[in-house]
């Protein structure tokens, strides 16, 4: 089977966040299930490896060819063959940008001319995101089969429905499964014209088909579920890059043995005192319910040392830089990858309390590292964090967040409950092989 992945981000040549890491491990472990996998991505100017040139041609715009307009990239890893489509508009600095409907949008209609006039052909189409979604339009006009993957439906690709059907170059009687409210949506266009539509969680794939949570699509993914056409698939874990006993960023862990060493060294990296340590590595978003934590602060620094990485939201990066004057509180700005790691061993527990989660990784992760999360009970972090290892609250308030640490505290001091907790975690399989198979299953249904 020749499946096409198509997404807007791939670790290790782009990445802004968990799409990326799916990007990476997914296309890996369908390769070892037989399959042959190609991954198409946008030719960021900010590709962390340059591809090598295989592909260059004039398209026309505006009623002239521009010569050299479309080039494409490839790099080959691990099996799998890595495309990269570049046009103009995306050879700037930096990734995502105000542009970005148009830009995916005259993108989008480029992908399958493209690869066709370089004389690559596909069983199946796997799109992930609104970033793929125009894509996936464009394959029910030429019978090209198709499964399209919400990773966040919050971010949908929206803008006003006369430019956005000019850019998209789909015929007039391709309107109506992309507009929405009188304006064009990508999202939408995925999730209408995919044969099967895929969430990456049980749990999420649920809470879309509700208003509390479906971004007000979930008209269209009620009837998606109808058709039988709707299904939730847990995201895995790379685990070689998400290794304790071979991270060379920590100590290194075996079972439990090593964690303390790294706990330790966060406790002195940060000058911390001898209360266990609750760290959070996000994005500084509504979504993931930082707000709650720092509005918790005057309770959880009674028990808790508290560090949070992250970017985001400008009144909550000014909060948590006033919060680390306090003696058990620090933040650092930005996104760090070697302190990530640190964090995720040498922390006691991890906070996630996210207003809604599609999966998460950072769970996984810290369980894999023998820290326990946090969670409220939302998306793949029900479907991940059984509750005899991590600690689960229902609502959204700070209220709910404090009931939940005080929970793990009184844990943490038992230490007989704290260690089969931990060791419970650490044990959890969280490999790429099951949800590969699954996805495996998903295009064998989609091909008949």
């Amino acid at each position: 089977m020749q499946v096409l992945l198509v997404a807007s981000e791939v670790f290790p040549y782009s990445r802004t966040g968990g799409l990326a890491d799916v990007m990476a491990a997914l296309p890996e472990a369908l390769v070892r299930l037989g399959l042959e996998v190609t991954v198409l991505s946008p030719w960021w100017q900010s590709l962390s490896a340059a591809p090598r040139e295989v592909w260059r041609a004039s398209v026309a715009r505006g009623g002239r060819l521009v010569p050299g307009e479309v080039r494409v990239g490839q790099i080959d890893e691990a099996g799998v063959r890595y495309l990269f489509l570049g046009t103009p508009e995306f050879d700037r600095p930096g990734l995502y940008a105000p542009d970005d409907v148009r830009r995916f949008s005259e993108w989008g209609r480029l992908v399958l001319p493209t690869l066709g006039s370089m004389g690559l052909t596909f069983d199946l189409l796997h799109g992930h995101d609104w970033g793929a979604g125009l894509v996936l339009a464009h394959a029910r006009q030429v019978g090209l089969k198709s499964v399209y993957t919400v990773h966040n439906l919050q971010y949908q690709g929206r803008w006003n429905l006369q430019d956005g059907m000019n850019w998209s170059g789909l015929p007039a009687s391709a309107q109506e499964g992309v507009e929405f409210f009188g304006d064009i949506n990508l999202m939408k266009a995925g999730l209408v014209y995919s044969d099967h539509v895929t969430t990456v969680s049980p749990t999420y794939a649920r809470e879309i088909t509700t208003p509390e949570y479906g971004e007000r699509l979930e008209g269209v993914l009620q009837r998606r579920q109808a058709e039988g056409a709707l299904s939730g698939i847990l995201n895995g874990l790379d685990l070689e890059r998400w290794n304790p006993a071979t991270d060379p960023d920590i100590h290194p862990m075996t079972s439990l043995s090593g964690k303390a060493a790294n706990i330790a060294a966060l406790r002195h990296e940060f000058g911390l005192d001898g209360a266990p340590i609750l760290s959070a590595v996000t994005r500084l978003v509504s979504q993931k319910g930082i707000d709650l934590l720092v509005e918790s602060l005057n309770d959880v620094t009674l028990a808790w040392n508290v560090v949070v990485l992250g970017s985001g939201d400008p009144l909550l990066e000014a909060a948590l830089t006033g919060w680390a004057q306090h003696p058990r509180v620090r933040y650092v700005s930005g996104m760090n990858e070697t302190l990530a790691h640190r964090l995720y061993a040498g922390s006691d527990a991890f906070a996630m309390p996210s207003r809604f989660e599609p999966c998460g990784l950072s769970q996984m992760i810290a369980m894999r590292y023998g820290t326990l999360p946090v969670v409220r009970e939302t998306g793949g972090l029900v479907d991940s964090v059984p509750s005899e290892v991590g600690f689960r609250f229902a609502g959204a308030s700070a209220a709910d967040l404090i009931g939940a640490l005080r929970a793990a505290r009184a844990s943490f001091d038992n230490v007989h409950d704290w260690k089969a907790r931990a060791q419970r975690g650490m044990a959890l399989d969280f490999s790429w092989d099951a949800s590969a198979r699954q996805y495996l299953d998903v295009y064998e249904r989609v091909l008949g």
